[in-house]
Protein backbone atom coordinates (compact mmCIF):
# COMPACT_ATOMS: atom_id res chain seq x y z
CA UNK A 1 0.00 0.00 0.00
CA UNK A 2 0.95 3.63 -0.37
CA UNK A 3 0.46 5.28 3.00
CA UNK A 4 0.29 8.95 3.88
CA UNK A 5 1.61 9.60 7.40
CA UNK A 6 0.76 13.00 8.87
CA UNK A 7 2.75 14.23 11.85
CA UNK A 8 5.60 12.10 10.53
CA UNK A 9 8.25 14.23 12.22
CA UNK A 10 6.73 13.62 15.67
CA UNK A 11 7.93 11.09 18.23
CA UNK A 12 5.44 8.36 17.24
CA UNK A 13 5.18 9.43 13.61
CA UNK A 14 8.88 8.94 12.89
CA UNK A 15 8.60 5.32 14.07
CA UNK A 16 5.40 4.73 12.10
CA UNK A 17 7.29 5.73 8.96
CA UNK A 18 10.09 3.30 9.82
CA UNK A 19 7.71 0.43 10.53
CA UNK A 20 5.64 1.05 7.39
CA UNK A 21 8.82 0.75 5.34
CA UNK A 22 9.80 -2.37 7.29
CA UNK A 23 6.41 -3.93 6.50
CA UNK A 24 6.94 -3.27 2.78
CA UNK A 25 4.71 -0.23 2.22
CA UNK A 26 5.45 2.91 0.24
CA UNK A 27 5.28 5.98 2.46
CA UNK A 28 4.52 9.64 1.84
CA UNK A 29 5.66 11.30 5.07
CA UNK A 30 4.11 14.70 5.80
CA UNK A 31 6.33 16.86 8.00
CA UNK A 32 6.34 20.46 9.16
CA UNK A 33 7.87 22.94 6.73
CA UNK A 34 10.95 23.76 8.80
CA UNK A 35 11.87 20.21 9.89
CA UNK A 36 15.38 18.93 9.13
CA UNK A 37 14.60 15.41 7.95
CA UNK A 38 18.22 14.33 8.44
CA UNK A 39 17.52 14.35 12.19
CA UNK A 40 14.69 11.83 11.93
CA UNK A 41 16.82 8.77 11.32
CA UNK A 42 14.89 7.43 8.34
CA UNK A 43 16.67 4.97 6.02
CA UNK A 44 17.53 5.52 2.40
CA UNK A 45 14.63 4.15 0.36
CA UNK A 46 12.98 4.80 -2.98
CA UNK A 47 9.70 3.92 -1.19
CA UNK A 48 9.91 7.04 1.01
CA UNK A 49 8.74 10.46 -0.14
CA UNK A 50 8.74 13.50 2.15
CA UNK A 51 6.23 16.33 1.70
CA UNK A 52 6.18 19.51 3.75
CA UNK A 53 2.89 21.04 4.86
CA UNK A 54 1.20 23.14 7.50
CA UNK A 55 -2.12 21.36 7.97
CA UNK A 56 -3.69 24.52 9.32
CA UNK A 57 -3.67 25.77 5.74
CA UNK A 58 -5.52 24.13 2.83
CA UNK A 59 -2.96 25.32 0.28
CA UNK A 60 -1.67 22.41 -1.79
CA UNK A 61 -3.04 19.72 0.52
CA UNK A 62 -5.14 17.96 -2.10
CA UNK A 63 -2.11 17.42 -4.34
CA UNK A 64 -0.09 16.13 -1.40
CA UNK A 65 -2.81 13.62 -0.53
CA UNK A 66 -3.69 12.47 -4.05
CA UNK A 67 -2.53 9.01 -5.04
CA UNK A 68 -2.24 7.36 -1.61
CA UNK A 69 -4.27 4.32 -0.59
CA UNK A 70 -4.75 5.29 3.04
CA UNK A 71 -3.88 8.05 5.50
CA UNK A 72 -2.45 7.48 8.98
CA UNK A 73 -3.38 10.69 10.75
CA UNK A 74 -1.10 11.45 13.70
CA UNK A 75 -0.73 15.23 13.45
CA UNK A 76 -2.06 17.07 16.51
CA UNK A 77 -1.10 19.94 18.78
CA UNK A 78 -0.03 18.80 22.24
CA UNK A 79 0.70 22.11 23.95
CA UNK A 80 -0.60 25.66 24.13
CA UNK A 81 -4.00 26.97 25.13
CA UNK A 82 -7.27 25.54 23.86
CA UNK A 83 -7.30 27.85 20.83
CA UNK A 84 -3.78 26.87 19.77
CA UNK A 85 -4.54 23.18 20.20
CA UNK A 86 -7.88 23.52 18.42
CA UNK A 87 -6.14 25.02 15.39
CA UNK A 88 -3.37 22.41 15.38
CA UNK A 89 -5.67 19.44 15.94
CA UNK A 90 -9.26 20.15 14.87
CA UNK A 91 -8.78 22.72 12.10
CA UNK A 92 -5.84 20.71 10.77
CA UNK A 93 -8.02 17.61 10.68
CA UNK A 94 -10.86 19.44 8.92
CA UNK A 95 -8.43 20.52 6.21
CA UNK A 96 -7.03 17.01 5.82
CA UNK A 97 -10.51 15.47 5.56
CA UNK A 98 -11.48 18.00 2.87
CA UNK A 99 -8.29 17.29 0.91
CA UNK A 100 -8.81 13.52 1.14
CA UNK A 101 -12.40 13.87 -0.05
CA UNK A 102 -11.36 15.97 -3.03
CA UNK A 103 -8.51 13.60 -3.86
CA UNK A 104 -10.70 10.49 -3.60
CA UNK A 105 -8.81 8.89 -0.69
CA UNK A 106 -11.31 6.83 1.31
CA UNK A 107 -9.28 5.05 3.98
CA UNK A 108 -7.94 6.46 7.25
CA UNK A 109 -6.33 5.28 10.45
CA UNK A 110 -7.02 8.04 12.97
CA UNK A 111 -4.78 8.20 16.02
CA UNK A 112 -6.78 9.25 19.06
CA UNK A 113 -5.64 8.92 22.67
CA UNK A 114 -6.37 7.38 26.06
CA UNK A 115 -7.07 10.97 27.11
CA UNK A 116 -10.61 10.60 25.72
CA UNK A 117 -11.53 8.08 28.44
CA UNK A 118 -13.42 9.28 31.49
CA UNK A 119 -11.18 7.95 34.24
CA UNK A 120 -13.58 9.25 36.89
CA UNK A 121 -16.31 6.91 35.59
CA UNK A 122 -14.09 3.97 34.63
CA UNK A 123 -14.73 0.96 36.83
CA UNK A 124 -11.77 -0.20 38.94
CA UNK A 125 -13.29 -3.69 38.80
CA UNK A 126 -13.06 -3.98 34.99
CA UNK A 127 -10.12 -3.36 32.69
CA UNK A 128 -10.22 -0.18 30.62
CA UNK A 129 -11.08 -1.28 27.08
CA UNK A 130 -12.76 0.10 23.98
CA UNK A 131 -16.16 0.11 25.73
CA UNK A 132 -15.05 2.25 28.67
CA UNK A 133 -17.01 5.55 28.88
CA UNK A 134 -15.34 8.55 27.27
CA UNK A 135 -15.32 12.17 28.48
CA UNK A 136 -18.31 14.35 27.56
CA UNK A 137 -16.24 17.29 26.34
CA UNK A 138 -12.93 17.15 28.24
CA UNK A 139 -12.80 20.89 28.97
CA UNK A 140 -12.86 20.31 32.74
CA UNK A 141 -9.75 18.23 32.27
CA UNK A 142 -7.48 20.01 29.77
CA UNK A 143 -7.27 21.38 26.24
CA UNK A 144 -5.64 18.23 24.87
CA UNK A 145 -8.43 15.92 26.03
CA UNK A 146 -11.04 18.33 24.67
CA UNK A 147 -9.49 18.72 21.23
CA UNK A 148 -8.82 14.97 20.86
CA UNK A 149 -12.48 14.27 21.66
CA UNK A 150 -13.62 16.83 19.09
CA UNK A 151 -11.14 15.51 16.54
CA UNK A 152 -12.20 11.89 16.97
CA UNK A 153 -15.91 12.70 16.61
CA UNK A 154 -15.23 14.93 13.60
CA UNK A 155 -13.42 12.10 11.85
CA UNK A 156 -16.11 9.54 12.72
CA UNK A 157 -18.89 11.79 11.42
CA UNK A 158 -17.06 12.59 8.18
CA UNK A 159 -16.11 8.95 7.54
CA UNK A 160 -19.71 7.83 8.09
CA UNK A 161 -21.07 10.50 5.77
CA UNK A 162 -18.53 9.68 3.04
CA UNK A 163 -18.73 5.90 3.63
CA UNK A 164 -14.99 5.68 4.24
CA UNK A 165 -13.07 2.81 5.75
CA UNK A 166 -11.99 4.09 9.18
CA UNK A 167 -9.93 2.64 12.01
CA UNK A 168 -9.58 4.57 15.27
CA UNK A 169 -6.52 3.88 17.41
CA UNK A 170 -6.26 4.92 21.05
CA UNK A 171 -2.71 4.40 22.36
CA UNK A 172 -1.89 4.43 26.05
CA UNK A 173 1.27 6.08 27.39
CA UNK A 174 3.70 6.01 24.47
CA UNK A 175 7.28 5.87 25.65
CA UNK A 176 10.74 5.23 24.24
CA UNK A 177 14.01 6.93 23.43
CA UNK A 178 14.11 10.46 24.93
CA UNK A 179 10.53 9.95 26.19
CA UNK A 180 10.84 7.86 29.33
CA UNK A 181 9.25 10.12 31.94
CA UNK A 182 6.14 12.27 31.61
CA UNK A 183 3.20 13.66 33.53
CA UNK A 184 1.52 10.25 33.70
CA UNK A 185 4.02 9.16 36.34
CA UNK A 186 4.90 12.44 38.03
CA UNK A 187 6.76 15.66 37.41
CA UNK A 188 10.30 16.93 37.34
CA UNK A 189 11.66 18.61 40.45
CA UNK A 190 14.73 19.90 38.65
CA UNK A 191 17.80 17.88 37.78
CA UNK A 192 17.99 16.22 41.20
CA UNK A 193 14.42 15.22 42.02
CA UNK A 194 11.45 13.40 40.49
CA UNK A 195 8.08 13.99 42.16
CA UNK A 196 6.06 10.79 41.91
CA UNK A 197 2.35 11.49 42.18
CA UNK A 198 1.23 7.93 42.72
CA UNK A 199 2.66 4.56 43.61
CA UNK A 200 0.29 1.68 42.95
CA UNK A 201 -1.60 2.84 39.87
CA UNK A 202 -0.69 0.78 36.82
CA UNK A 203 0.46 2.57 33.68
CA UNK A 204 -1.02 1.68 30.26
CA UNK A 205 2.40 1.59 28.63
CA UNK A 206 2.97 1.08 24.94
CA UNK A 207 6.58 1.09 23.77
CA UNK A 208 6.81 3.32 20.69
CA UNK A 209 8.03 0.61 18.30
CA UNK A 210 5.28 -1.76 19.44
CA UNK A 211 2.70 0.99 19.00
CA UNK A 212 3.97 1.91 15.53
CA UNK A 213 3.79 -1.69 14.36
CA UNK A 214 0.17 -2.01 15.53
CA UNK A 215 -0.82 1.19 13.72
CA UNK A 216 0.68 0.03 10.42
CA UNK A 217 -0.98 -3.37 10.79
CA UNK A 218 -4.33 -1.62 11.28
CA UNK A 219 -3.80 0.37 8.09
CA UNK A 220 -3.47 -2.75 5.93
CA UNK A 221 -5.85 -5.18 7.68
CA UNK A 222 -9.33 -5.70 6.23
CA UNK A 223 -10.46 -6.98 9.63
CA UNK A 224 -9.63 -3.64 11.23
CA UNK A 225 -12.09 -1.63 9.12
CA UNK A 226 -14.70 0.14 11.22
CA UNK A 227 -13.05 -0.85 14.50
CA UNK A 228 -11.60 1.04 17.46
CA UNK A 229 -8.52 -0.36 19.15
CA UNK A 230 -6.67 0.42 22.34
CA UNK A 231 -2.92 -0.12 22.13
CA UNK A 232 -1.22 -1.13 25.36
CA UNK A 233 1.59 -3.61 25.89
CA UNK A 234 1.28 -6.74 28.00
CA UNK A 235 3.35 -5.27 30.82
CA UNK A 236 1.55 -2.66 32.93
CA UNK A 237 3.91 -1.85 35.81
CA UNK A 238 2.90 0.40 38.66
CA UNK A 239 4.15 3.97 38.70
CA UNK A 240 6.53 3.01 41.46
CA UNK A 241 7.97 0.08 39.51
CA UNK A 242 8.40 1.94 36.22
CA UNK A 243 9.91 5.04 37.81
CA UNK A 244 12.43 2.88 39.64
CA UNK A 245 13.31 0.94 36.47
CA UNK A 246 13.90 4.14 34.50
CA UNK A 247 15.75 6.18 37.10
CA UNK A 248 18.25 3.47 37.92
CA UNK A 249 19.28 3.42 34.24
CA UNK A 250 19.72 7.15 33.60
CA UNK A 251 22.17 9.77 34.80
CA UNK A 252 22.28 11.90 36.78
CA UNK A 253 20.45 9.84 39.37
CA UNK A 254 17.37 11.56 40.75
CA UNK A 255 15.87 11.34 44.19
CA UNK A 256 12.23 10.24 44.11
CA UNK A 257 9.89 12.37 46.20
CA UNK A 258 6.65 10.39 46.67
CA UNK A 259 3.34 12.19 47.08
CA UNK A 260 0.30 10.23 48.23
CA UNK A 261 -2.39 9.88 45.56
CA UNK A 262 -5.03 9.57 48.26
CA UNK A 263 -3.93 12.87 49.80
CA UNK A 264 -3.90 14.55 46.39
CA UNK A 265 -7.37 13.17 45.59
CA UNK A 266 -8.87 14.46 48.84
CA UNK A 267 -7.21 17.85 48.40
CA UNK A 268 -8.32 18.12 44.77
CA UNK A 269 -11.90 17.20 45.67
CA UNK A 270 -12.05 19.83 48.41
CA UNK A 271 -10.62 22.53 46.15
CA UNK A 272 -13.08 21.61 43.38
CA UNK A 273 -16.04 22.01 45.76
CA UNK A 274 -14.85 25.40 46.98
CA UNK A 275 -14.12 26.56 43.44
CA UNK A 276 -17.55 25.48 42.19
CA UNK A 277 -19.83 26.60 45.01
CA UNK A 278 -17.99 29.64 46.37
CA UNK A 279 -15.76 30.95 43.58
CA UNK A 280 -18.00 30.08 40.61
CA UNK A 281 -15.22 28.02 38.97
CA UNK A 282 -13.21 31.21 38.45
CA UNK A 283 -10.10 30.08 40.33
CA UNK A 284 -7.16 28.81 38.30
CA UNK A 285 -6.19 25.54 39.92
CA UNK A 286 -2.87 23.72 39.37
CA UNK A 287 -3.36 20.81 36.99
CA UNK A 288 -2.39 18.25 39.60
CA UNK A 289 -5.31 19.40 41.78
CA UNK A 290 -8.01 19.13 39.11
CA UNK A 291 -9.87 15.87 39.96
CA UNK A 292 -10.32 14.67 36.36
CA UNK A 293 -6.66 15.33 35.49
CA UNK A 294 -5.49 13.67 38.67
CA UNK A 295 -7.65 10.62 38.00
CA UNK A 296 -6.16 10.34 34.51
CA UNK A 297 -2.68 10.25 36.03
CA UNK A 298 -3.08 8.14 39.12
CA UNK A 299 -6.40 6.34 39.59
CA UNK A 300 -5.72 2.62 40.11
CA UNK A 301 -7.08 0.93 36.99
CA UNK A 302 -6.17 -2.01 34.76
CA UNK A 303 -6.02 -2.07 30.97
CA UNK A 304 -6.87 -4.56 28.21
CA UNK A 305 -5.27 -5.20 24.81
CA UNK A 306 -7.44 -8.24 24.10
CA UNK A 307 -9.32 -6.76 21.13
CA UNK A 308 -6.31 -5.74 19.03
CA UNK A 309 -4.67 -9.09 19.71
CA UNK A 310 -7.79 -10.98 18.68
CA UNK A 311 -8.69 -8.96 15.59
CA UNK A 312 -5.24 -8.09 14.21
CA UNK A 313 -3.13 -10.86 15.71
CA UNK A 314 -0.83 -8.16 17.11
CA UNK A 315 1.42 -8.78 20.04
CA UNK A 316 4.14 -6.52 21.45
CA UNK A 317 7.41 -7.13 19.62
CA UNK A 318 9.51 -5.84 22.51
CA UNK A 319 9.16 -6.50 26.24
CA UNK A 320 9.40 -3.78 28.85
CA UNK A 321 13.04 -4.59 29.57
CA UNK A 322 13.90 -4.71 25.87
CA UNK A 323 12.18 -1.39 25.32
CA UNK A 324 14.22 0.19 28.10
CA UNK A 325 17.45 -1.19 26.64
CA UNK A 326 16.55 0.09 23.18
CA UNK A 327 15.51 3.47 24.55
CA UNK A 328 18.95 3.97 26.06
CA UNK A 329 20.76 2.81 22.94
CA UNK A 330 22.50 5.40 20.77
CA UNK A 331 21.43 3.60 17.57
CA UNK A 332 17.68 4.27 17.38
CA UNK A 333 16.39 5.18 14.86
CA UNK A 334 19.22 3.60 12.91
CA UNK A 335 19.91 5.04 9.47
CA UNK A 336 20.10 8.55 8.07
CA UNK A 337 18.16 10.03 5.19
CA UNK A 338 20.07 11.00 2.08
CA UNK A 339 19.33 12.29 -1.38
CA UNK A 340 17.53 9.12 -2.45
CA UNK A 341 14.54 10.29 -0.40
CA UNK A 342 12.23 12.58 -2.39
CA UNK A 343 11.65 15.83 -0.48
CA UNK A 344 8.94 18.13 -1.82
CA UNK A 345 9.58 21.45 -0.06
CA UNK A 346 7.21 24.41 -0.10
CA UNK A 347 8.25 27.87 -1.08
CA UNK A 348 7.06 29.30 2.25
CA UNK A 349 8.37 28.26 5.65
CA UNK A 350 5.73 28.77 8.37
CA UNK A 351 5.92 25.84 10.78
CA UNK A 352 3.55 23.73 12.89
CA UNK A 353 1.02 21.20 11.79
Amino acid sequence: MKLLVTGANGFLGSYVVLDALRQGHTVRAMVRPAVDIATLGWPTSDRLEVVRADLRSKNGLTDMVRGVDSAIHLAAAKSGDVYTQYAGTVVATENLLAAMTEAGVRRMVAISSFSVYDNMRASPLAAVDEQTPIEKDGLDRDAYAHTKLVQEQLIRDHAAAQKWSLVVIRPGMIWGKDNLLNAWIGMSGGSRFWIRTGAWARIPLTYVENCAEAIVMAASSKGAQGETFNIVDDAAPTQRQFTRMVLRRVAPRRIVVPVSYTLLRLTAGSIALVNKHILGNRARVPSLLVPSRLAARGRPLTYSNKKIKTVLGWKPRYTLEQGLDRSLSTNLPSSSVDSCVTDRSPTSQPATA
